[in-house]
């Protein structure tokens, strides 16, 4: 986030309104809602925990137990049985979608 000195960026009459607010101290002002990213979108966090719960998902699949995944994972073991069943439902969402399109 960067500091902008709101006399350069500001129209007179503006600045004169909000200084009957606020003076002398910082201020955020956000975007606009359409243009805020997501939570994770801009770091890569929200790709990266979906691949780690499609990876949770894989190896409780293929025989992994949920003590094994806690201790893989540094989740526990609640953690672990939510994104089992979420990543799975989600799945079958992705599954039927694609099965009524065709």
């Amino acid at each position: 986030m960067n500091y902008r000195n709101g006399k350069d960026v500001l129209p007179p009459s503006l600045l004169k309104e909000l200084q009957q607010y606020i003076q002398g101290e910082l201020i955020y002002i956000p975007k606009k809602q359409n243009q805020r990213a997501a939570w994770g979108e801009i770091s890569g966090s929200r790709q990266m925990i979906a691949k780690r719960n499609e990876d949770i998902l894989r190896f409780y699949s293929s025989g992994c137990s949920i003590q094994e995944l806690e201790q893989k994972y540094h989740l526990s073991s609640e953690s672990i049985r939510k994104i089992v069943v979420k990543t799975r439902s989600k799945h079958k969402l992705s599954y039927s979608e694609i099965g009524a399109s065709q």
